[in-house]
């Protein structure tokens, strides 16, 4: 089995909810049915808060779609993105845009549409666990580590038995922070493999190809940090998943300043109270996806994810608070992605609130059970794009 159907596909499949993902042997056991308070706090069938924003109407994003399409057709390098996921997004110093994948493919797109097998599997693709892309003035740069002949991922594996996919990014005195979830396999079965830890990478803005330093963050309680990050009020807000397949509830913890680095502190089951101990750590919600982003618009906050509450949902859905850390009530249908029939599927929409567009950009990716697909069709594993409107 190669590295390429070890991960991808399980993955995807993780994601949505449709299994779990075996937890390391020394992780927290599985923590119990809510309380009563805390359902209480938590229900996000409530009606919005007065000032959460209500979606007025979701389009999708030309400019965004036109980007990655072109430049994942254009073969003038071999060694550039041809399709990723995961899809998150940062401001760079200078402006431009940094785009931030888990599995990526490089390679050649072929004149009907479809790319070579990986190299696992004796084609050309190379297939990368993670890899960023910078837009400059509209056009868009992949950056990976290694060789034009041999690329490697930006966040290097420790061994073949590991491999990093990456979560929320953010800027800290000029320097790049990106969060990274590292996997590990125990076995040879499609489903010998399990969430180890979590950790966020140090980069320089003018050398995005490897990390200046890689520091561990709080992993004791199985819980995944970050799907999303958020500034506000002077601190960093950092939302996490913790996935028991489905469900998969919502963790906030936040830190005060720009970086990563700081001292923790984590909402209590209260939905008001914090603590320095990651233990004490509430489910906040459930219905999140493993990446969904918290927002401000306006003078409220919205939270975008597709809908787990839903085996395979095609649905992304919004909710909105009247802080960052909610609580996140009044469900709102934001759209319903057109892509997601047999065994193609979509998942992880979240938003991209520092990038122009008509309304707040959301990005969601998009994914097939079957891996010779992604051969077939380049245009399956490409996110997509849409602006959505609030009023």
């Amino acid at each position: 089995m190669t590295r390429f159907r070890s991960a991808l596909a399980p993955l995807a499949i993780a994601l949505l909810g449709f299994t779990a993902v075996p937890q390391p042997a020394w992780a927290a056991p599985p923590r119990p049915v809510p309380t009563a308070q805390e359902q209480q706090v938590t229900t996000a069938e409530r009606p919005a808060a007065a000032c959460g924003p209500t979606v007025k109407s979701t389009t999708t994003d030309a400019r965004l779609t036109r980007l990655f399409t072109n430049y994942g057709n254009d073969n003038s390098r071999l060694d550039d993105w041809t399709g990723a996921d995961g899809t998150y997004s940062l401001k760079l110093p200078s402006g431009e845009e940094l785009w931030v994948f888990s599995d990526t493919f490089l390679g050649q797109v072929n004149s009907d549409g479809s790319r070579p097998p990986v190299v696992e599997e004796g084609g050309t693709t190379v297939f990368l666990n993670n890899s960023f892309a910078v837009e400059r003035n509209g056009r868009l740069a992949t950056i990976h580590d290694g060789t034009t002949a041999k690329p490697t991922a930006v966040m290097p594996p420790r061994d073949q038995k590991h491999w990093y996919w990456a979560g929320d990014a953010t800027l800290a005195g000029g320097v790049v922070e990106v969060t990274y979830q590292e996997y590990e396999r125990f076995g040879t079965g499609m489903w010998d493999w399990r969430w180890h830890r979590n950790v966020v990478a140090r980069f320089a803005p003018g050398r995005l190809n490897r990390p200046i330093s890689v520091h561990d963050l709080p992993s004791a309680h199985g819980i995944s940090w970050a799907s999303g990050l958020l500034k506000d009020g002077g601190y960093t807000y950092i939302y996490g998943v913790e996935d028991l397949g489905s469900p998969k509830y919502m963790h906030i913890a936040r830190v005060k300043g720009q970086s990563l680095l700081g001292s923790w502190e984590y909402l209590k089951a209260d939905g008001v109270t914090w603590s320095p101990n990651e233990a004490d750590s509430a489910r906040i919600m459930d219905g999140v996806a493993n990446e969904y982003s918290v927002s401000k618009v306006g003078s409220g906050y919205v939270l975008i994810t597709h809908d787990t509450t839903e085996v395979l949902s095609a649905n992304i859905v919004a909710y909105s608070s009247c802080s960052p850390f909610g609580p996140f009530t009044g469900k709102q249908h934001v759209y319903t992605t057109p892509e997601t029939s047999g065994n193609i599927f979509t998942y992880n929409a979240h938003a991209h609130p520092e990038i122009t567009g008509n309304g707040l950009v959301v990005s969601y990716n998009v994914n097939s059970f079957v891996n010779t697909d992604h051969y077939r069709d380049v245009t399956i594993y490409r996110p997509r794009f849409l602006n959505v409107t609030f009023q």
